[in-house]
């Protein structure tokens, strides 16, 4: 092989000035003083990735809600577990939020956090001996409510709604699905069968788990196909809920509804495939914008929620 001289003094350059920069100390963070609002802070994070993206959904937010859009959460139990139930009532009564979604785990914490002000049990303690999952009032009672709501065309996230408010439970008024019941909003369930803990109980029937869960899929869809110029939230659930709003997309825009302009949000502690592929990436193709914030629900969505608050008391 022939050994050939490079002269790197013949190379060819530019001026650094002329050439395209991703980054500027124009967009660097400004320092602190320890004593900023939430608005205050924001306006200082550095104008790159997820701060810009923040700040960008914060927006997208407030303008939906001000221009009247729907604004949709669908969410895992982890965000009930870690203590956010306040700040989505919050969002709910300045009618920032106008649905919500769960999965079937959802009902069991708002559940036992209303009925008795705690929930979420060590797994491995009950696992070995066969007790894991065989709370009687928990298994008991969202049955009874589920088979009653279905006797009544009722969906599965109204059925346990009005158990929860009208029975009185006495931690109702920090119950998402009771207060929800309360305010006529929309919340709509969406179950596996065999993943949840009251699916192992005797009284699970499985038709009225069926039915009522289906009825909020259609409800769901009804939501999503007025979602235009909307925003989608999805908080910490990896597979069911975007596999459902995958669907649900689908499905409205068969029917002919126009759900463009969108704008959808990935919120989890962990980056997934489904979440980014069936929320952030495929519903805003050719229209909208998709966005991916991860990190602990307990830290962003408080996060996320202040800013809004903050820009809509502007």
């Amino acid at each position: 092989m022939e050994n050939i001289e490079l002269d790197k003094s013949k190379l060819t350059t530019y001026p650094l000035a002329s050439r395209p920069s991703k980054v500027s100390v124009n967009h660097f963070a400004r320092k602190l003083t320890g004593k900023e609002s939430v608005a205050g802070l924001l306006d200082k994070l550095p104008g790159f990735l997820a701060a810009d993206d923040l700040k960008s959904v914060i927006g997208a937010i407030v303008s939906a809600h001000q221009r009247q859009r729907p604004i949709l959460l669908g969410m895992g139990a982890h965000v009930i577990k870690v203590g956010l139930t306040p700040l989505l009532l919050q969002l709910l009564e300045k009618g920032v939020l106008t649905g919500i979604a769960l999965n079937g785990a959802g009902i069991i914490h708002d559940f036992e956090l209303a009925y008795a002000g705690h929930t979420s049990e060590e797994v491995a303690d009950g696992i070995t001996g066969g007790n894991f999952g065989m709370a009687q009032e928990t298994g008991e009672l969202l049955n009874r409510a589920i088979l009653l709501g279905d006797r009544e065309g009722l969906g599965l996230g109204a059925a346990i709604g009005r158990m929860i408010w009208e029975e009185k439970l006495p931690h109702r008024e920090l119950s998402l699905l009771g207060q929800c019941y309360r305010m006529q909003i929309p919340v709509t369930v969406h179950v596996a069968i065999g993943t949840d803990i009251i699916h192992m109980h005797a009284a699970a029937d499985g038709a009225a788990i069926g039915r009522t869960s289906l009825r909020d899929f259609d409800k769901f869809c009804n939501l999503v196909a007025q979602l235009e110029d909307g925003v989608y939230i999805n908080l910490g659930s990896a597979v069911i809920l975007p596999e459902v709003f995958l669907k649900a997309i689908s499905l409205v825009r068969n029917l002919g509804h126009q759900v463009n302009n969108l704008t959808t949000v990935n919120m989890d502690f962990n980056r997934h495939y489904r979440s980014f592929e069936n929320v952030v990436k495929r519903p805003t193709l050719g229209s909208g914008q998709g966005y991916q914030l991860i990190g602990h629900h307990e830290i962003m969505f408080p996060l996320l929620v202040a800013g809004i608050l903050a820009q809509l008391d502007d």
